[in-house]
Protein backbone atom coordinates (compact mmCIF):
# COMPACT_ATOMS: atom_id res chain seq x y z
CA UNK A 1 0.00 0.00 0.00
CA UNK A 2 1.45 3.58 -0.45
CA UNK A 3 2.33 5.22 2.73
CA UNK A 4 2.24 8.56 1.05
CA UNK A 5 0.67 11.39 3.24
CA UNK A 6 0.35 8.68 6.13
CA UNK A 7 1.30 8.46 9.22
CA UNK A 8 3.73 6.47 10.82
CA UNK A 9 2.68 5.28 14.58
CA UNK A 10 3.16 1.34 15.17
CA UNK A 11 5.41 -1.09 13.22
CA UNK A 12 1.95 -2.83 12.95
CA UNK A 13 1.01 0.11 10.80
CA UNK A 14 3.02 -2.12 8.04
CA UNK A 15 2.73 -5.63 6.86
CA UNK A 16 5.21 -7.63 5.78
CA UNK A 17 4.99 -7.10 1.99
CA UNK A 18 4.93 -3.43 3.16
CA UNK A 19 8.17 -3.69 4.97
CA UNK A 20 9.70 -6.05 2.48
CA UNK A 21 9.29 -3.25 -0.22
CA UNK A 22 10.60 -0.68 2.05
CA UNK A 23 13.91 -2.82 2.14
CA UNK A 24 14.35 -3.43 -1.60
CA UNK A 25 14.19 0.65 -1.50
CA UNK A 26 16.83 0.48 1.32
CA UNK A 27 18.41 -1.44 -0.45
CA UNK A 28 18.39 0.75 -3.88
CA UNK A 29 19.96 3.93 -5.02
CA UNK A 30 18.64 6.83 -4.12
CA UNK A 31 18.83 9.73 -7.04
CA UNK A 32 19.18 12.37 -4.06
CA UNK A 33 16.94 14.97 -5.17
CA UNK A 34 13.42 12.92 -3.50
CA UNK A 35 13.26 15.83 -1.13
CA UNK A 36 14.22 18.59 -2.77
CA UNK A 37 12.17 21.94 -1.42
CA UNK A 38 11.03 19.95 1.81
CA UNK A 39 11.33 20.49 5.13
CA UNK A 40 11.36 17.49 7.93
CA UNK A 41 10.60 18.63 11.74
CA UNK A 42 12.43 16.98 13.97
CA UNK A 43 10.60 17.21 17.68
CA UNK A 44 12.76 15.63 19.76
CA UNK A 45 11.24 15.98 23.28
CA UNK A 46 13.69 13.51 24.90
CA UNK A 47 17.27 13.12 24.10
CA UNK A 48 18.48 10.72 21.15
CA UNK A 49 21.70 10.11 19.20
CA UNK A 50 21.31 7.49 16.50
CA UNK A 51 17.58 8.62 15.69
CA UNK A 52 17.97 12.25 15.15
CA UNK A 53 21.20 12.36 13.45
CA UNK A 54 20.46 9.31 10.95
CA UNK A 55 16.90 11.17 10.49
CA UNK A 56 18.93 14.36 9.88
CA UNK A 57 21.67 12.44 7.39
CA UNK A 58 18.69 11.06 5.72
CA UNK A 59 17.11 14.12 4.85
CA UNK A 60 19.92 15.74 3.63
CA UNK A 61 21.01 12.90 1.49
CA UNK A 62 17.89 13.18 0.07
CA UNK A 63 18.12 16.89 -0.53
CA UNK A 64 15.76 18.19 1.91
CA UNK A 65 16.36 20.38 4.98
CA UNK A 66 15.29 19.92 8.64
CA UNK A 67 14.07 22.21 11.46
CA UNK A 68 13.69 21.16 14.97
CA UNK A 69 14.78 20.92 18.78
CA UNK A 70 16.25 17.83 20.58
CA UNK A 71 15.79 19.48 24.40
CA UNK A 72 13.22 21.93 25.16
CA UNK A 73 15.62 24.38 26.53
CA UNK A 74 16.14 26.85 23.61
CA UNK A 75 12.34 26.40 22.60
CA UNK A 76 9.17 27.98 24.31
CA UNK A 77 8.14 24.95 25.69
CA UNK A 78 10.63 25.89 28.69
CA UNK A 79 8.68 29.09 28.76
CA UNK A 80 5.25 26.83 29.13
CA UNK A 81 3.97 26.31 25.39
CA UNK A 82 1.95 22.94 25.42
CA UNK A 83 3.15 19.92 23.28
CA UNK A 84 -0.19 20.24 21.32
CA UNK A 85 0.59 24.28 19.97
CA UNK A 86 4.35 23.02 19.31
CA UNK A 87 2.66 20.51 17.11
CA UNK A 88 0.84 23.00 15.38
CA UNK A 89 3.41 25.24 14.71
CA UNK A 90 5.57 22.61 13.37
CA UNK A 91 2.85 21.70 11.13
CA UNK A 92 2.98 25.09 9.80
CA UNK A 93 6.32 25.03 9.00
CA UNK A 94 7.17 21.18 7.91
CA UNK A 95 6.08 18.54 5.33
CA UNK A 96 6.55 15.75 7.97
CA UNK A 97 6.83 15.83 11.70
CA UNK A 98 9.39 13.65 13.56
CA UNK A 99 7.95 12.77 16.95
CA UNK A 100 9.91 11.45 20.40
CA UNK A 101 8.81 11.46 23.32
CA UNK A 102 8.91 10.28 26.81
CA UNK A 103 5.04 10.19 27.22
CA UNK A 104 3.12 7.36 25.54
CA UNK A 105 0.67 8.22 22.80
CA UNK A 106 2.43 11.76 22.22
CA UNK A 107 2.97 10.98 18.26
CA UNK A 108 -0.95 9.26 18.36
CA UNK A 109 -1.28 13.35 19.92
CA UNK A 110 0.48 14.96 17.23
CA UNK A 111 -0.89 13.04 14.32
CA UNK A 112 -4.18 14.03 15.82
CA UNK A 113 -3.25 17.55 15.72
CA UNK A 114 -1.13 17.69 11.98
CA UNK A 115 -2.32 17.93 8.94
CA UNK A 116 1.32 16.51 7.72
CA UNK A 117 2.25 13.03 8.31
CA UNK A 118 4.08 12.02 11.24
CA UNK A 119 6.71 9.84 12.09
CA UNK A 120 6.69 8.45 15.68
CA UNK A 121 10.29 7.95 16.47
CA UNK A 122 9.66 6.31 19.61
CA UNK A 123 7.42 7.05 22.76
CA UNK A 124 6.60 5.76 25.96
CA UNK A 125 7.77 1.89 26.33
CA UNK A 126 6.14 0.32 23.69
CA UNK A 127 6.79 1.73 20.22
CA UNK A 128 9.72 2.58 18.05
CA UNK A 129 8.51 1.47 14.34
CA UNK A 130 11.40 2.42 12.13
CA UNK A 131 14.05 0.79 14.93
CA UNK A 132 12.19 -2.09 14.25
CA UNK A 133 12.16 -1.44 10.75
CA UNK A 134 16.33 -1.17 11.23
CA UNK A 135 16.40 -4.18 13.39
CA UNK A 136 14.23 -6.77 10.85
CA UNK A 137 16.43 -5.13 7.60
CA UNK A 138 19.98 -6.11 9.61
CA UNK A 139 18.23 -9.61 9.51
CA UNK A 140 16.66 -9.52 6.39
CA UNK A 141 20.17 -8.91 4.85
CA UNK A 142 22.88 -10.06 6.80
CA UNK A 143 20.78 -13.84 7.24
CA UNK A 144 18.78 -13.22 3.90
CA UNK A 145 15.66 -13.68 5.41
CA UNK A 146 13.70 -13.50 8.52
CA UNK A 147 11.77 -16.73 8.83
CA UNK A 148 12.88 -19.97 10.43
CA UNK A 149 15.48 -18.46 12.53
CA UNK A 150 15.99 -18.76 16.43
CA UNK A 151 15.83 -15.29 18.14
CA UNK A 152 16.91 -14.76 22.08
CA UNK A 153 15.85 -11.11 22.77
CA UNK A 154 17.62 -9.80 26.18
CA UNK A 155 17.34 -7.54 28.36
CA UNK A 156 15.06 -5.07 30.06
CA UNK A 157 11.93 -6.45 27.89
CA UNK A 158 9.50 -4.63 30.40
CA UNK A 159 10.44 -1.22 29.79
CA UNK A 160 12.40 -1.10 26.71
CA UNK A 161 10.14 -0.27 23.51
CA UNK A 162 12.69 -1.61 21.45
CA UNK A 163 12.77 -4.60 22.10
CA UNK A 164 8.62 -4.78 22.55
CA UNK A 165 8.80 -3.14 19.01
CA UNK A 166 11.21 -6.01 17.69
CA UNK A 167 8.90 -8.83 19.06
CA UNK A 168 5.76 -7.34 17.84
CA UNK A 169 7.54 -6.99 14.32
CA UNK A 170 8.52 -10.31 14.20
CA UNK A 171 4.36 -11.31 14.82
CA UNK A 172 4.33 -10.21 10.83
CA UNK A 173 7.53 -13.36 10.10
CA UNK A 174 7.51 -17.17 11.25
CA UNK A 175 10.72 -17.36 13.49
CA UNK A 176 11.30 -20.57 14.44
CA UNK A 177 11.05 -20.36 18.07
CA UNK A 178 11.56 -16.86 19.92
CA UNK A 179 13.01 -17.03 23.56
CA UNK A 180 12.56 -14.56 26.20
CA UNK A 181 15.28 -14.22 28.22
CA UNK A 182 15.27 -11.36 31.29
CA UNK A 183 15.09 -10.90 34.81
CA UNK A 184 12.04 -11.60 36.16
CA UNK A 185 11.08 -8.62 36.98
CA UNK A 186 11.93 -7.10 33.33
CA UNK A 187 9.90 -10.06 31.98
CA UNK A 188 7.33 -8.38 29.21
CA UNK A 189 4.32 -7.47 30.49
CA UNK A 190 1.16 -9.62 30.00
CA UNK A 191 -0.14 -7.28 27.42
CA UNK A 192 2.46 -7.96 24.96
CA UNK A 193 2.70 -11.72 25.89
CA UNK A 194 -0.94 -11.62 24.91
CA UNK A 195 -0.34 -10.51 21.43
CA UNK A 196 2.13 -12.84 20.53
CA UNK A 197 1.41 -15.25 17.75
CA UNK A 198 5.01 -16.65 17.69
CA UNK A 199 6.33 -19.67 19.29
CA UNK A 200 8.03 -18.12 22.43
CA UNK A 201 8.90 -19.27 25.92
CA UNK A 202 11.23 -17.91 28.70
CA UNK A 203 14.60 -19.10 29.08
CA UNK A 204 18.43 -18.08 30.44
CA UNK A 205 20.84 -17.65 28.16
CA UNK A 206 23.70 -20.18 28.99
CA UNK A 207 20.52 -22.64 27.56
CA UNK A 208 19.87 -21.42 24.54
CA UNK A 209 23.09 -19.91 23.30
CA UNK A 210 24.12 -22.85 21.22
CA UNK A 211 20.58 -22.44 18.75
CA UNK A 212 20.40 -18.94 18.13
CA UNK A 213 20.73 -17.62 14.83
CA UNK A 214 19.96 -13.84 16.35
CA UNK A 215 20.56 -12.48 19.75
CA UNK A 216 18.57 -8.92 19.98
CA UNK A 217 20.29 -7.76 23.24
CA UNK A 218 19.48 -4.37 24.99
CA UNK A 219 20.27 -2.19 27.85
CA UNK A 220 18.69 -1.82 31.28
CA UNK A 221 16.72 1.54 31.13
CA UNK A 222 17.43 3.52 34.19
CA UNK A 223 15.14 6.28 33.06
CA UNK A 224 12.02 4.51 32.40
CA UNK A 225 11.68 2.51 36.19
CA UNK A 226 9.43 4.29 38.01
CA UNK A 227 10.87 3.16 40.90
CA UNK A 228 14.67 3.63 41.17
CA UNK A 229 15.00 0.88 44.13
CA UNK A 230 13.75 -1.60 41.25
CA UNK A 231 16.38 -0.49 39.27
CA UNK A 232 19.07 -1.35 41.66
CA UNK A 233 18.02 -4.50 42.18
CA UNK A 234 18.44 -5.77 38.33
CA UNK A 235 21.47 -3.37 37.05
CA UNK A 236 24.16 -5.43 35.79
CA UNK A 237 22.15 -8.68 36.22
CA UNK A 238 23.19 -10.01 32.83
CA UNK A 239 26.51 -9.18 30.22
CA UNK A 240 27.73 -10.66 27.21
CA UNK A 241 31.22 -11.55 27.30
CA UNK A 242 33.24 -12.89 24.24
CA UNK A 243 34.26 -16.00 26.73
CA UNK A 244 30.66 -16.60 26.55
CA UNK A 245 30.28 -16.57 23.12
CA UNK A 246 32.65 -19.30 22.84
CA UNK A 247 29.29 -21.96 22.54
CA UNK A 248 27.65 -19.68 20.04
CA UNK A 249 26.80 -20.94 16.04
CA UNK A 250 29.77 -19.11 14.20
CA UNK A 251 27.45 -17.11 12.46
CA UNK A 252 25.16 -16.10 15.48
CA UNK A 253 24.17 -12.24 14.84
CA UNK A 254 24.32 -9.87 17.90
CA UNK A 255 21.70 -6.85 17.40
CA UNK A 256 21.51 -3.74 20.15
CA UNK A 257 19.53 -0.74 19.33
CA UNK A 258 22.46 1.39 20.84
CA UNK A 259 23.03 3.24 23.33
CA UNK A 260 24.92 0.04 25.39
CA UNK A 261 26.09 0.49 29.04
CA UNK A 262 27.92 -2.76 30.31
CA UNK A 263 25.19 -5.52 28.77
CA UNK A 264 28.15 -5.96 26.13
CA UNK A 265 31.66 -5.86 26.59
CA UNK A 266 34.17 -4.40 24.60
CA UNK A 267 35.88 -7.70 23.08
CA UNK A 268 32.68 -8.73 21.72
CA UNK A 269 33.10 -5.50 19.17
CA UNK A 270 35.72 -7.55 17.21
CA UNK A 271 34.20 -10.76 16.65
CA UNK A 272 32.20 -11.75 13.94
CA UNK A 273 28.78 -11.60 15.83
CA UNK A 274 28.77 -8.10 16.47
CA UNK A 275 26.71 -6.54 14.12
CA UNK A 276 25.01 -3.69 16.26
CA UNK A 277 27.23 -0.90 14.54
CA UNK A 278 26.14 -2.32 10.91
CA UNK A 279 22.68 -2.43 12.60
CA UNK A 280 23.43 1.23 13.52
CA UNK A 281 24.36 2.72 10.00
CA UNK A 282 21.47 0.78 8.59
CA UNK A 283 19.74 3.22 10.37
CA UNK A 284 20.06 6.12 7.01
CA UNK A 285 19.12 4.23 4.13
CA UNK A 286 15.88 2.55 6.83
CA UNK A 287 14.76 6.42 7.21
CA UNK A 288 15.87 7.43 3.95
CA UNK A 289 13.54 5.15 2.29
CA UNK A 290 10.60 5.88 4.97
CA UNK A 291 10.52 9.47 4.18
CA UNK A 292 10.53 8.52 0.70
CA UNK A 293 7.62 6.75 0.90
CA UNK A 294 5.88 9.25 3.52
CA UNK A 295 6.57 12.64 2.63
CA UNK A 296 3.74 14.35 0.37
Amino acid sequence: MSFRGKDVLSILDFTRNDLERLFRIASSKFEGDELKGKVVALAFFEPSTRTRLSFETATLRLGGGYIGFDAIQGTSIAKGETFSDTIRMLDAYADVIVVRHGLEGAAKLAAELAKAPVINAGDGSKRHPTQAMIDLYTVWREKKGIDNLVYGVLGDLRYGRASSSFLRALNLYSPKKVYLIAPKSLRPKEELLDTLKIPWEFSNLEEVLPELDVLYVTRIQKERFPDPAEYERVKGSYRIDAALLKNAKEDMIILHPLPRVDEIALDVDSTPHALYFKQAAYGVPIRMALLREVVP
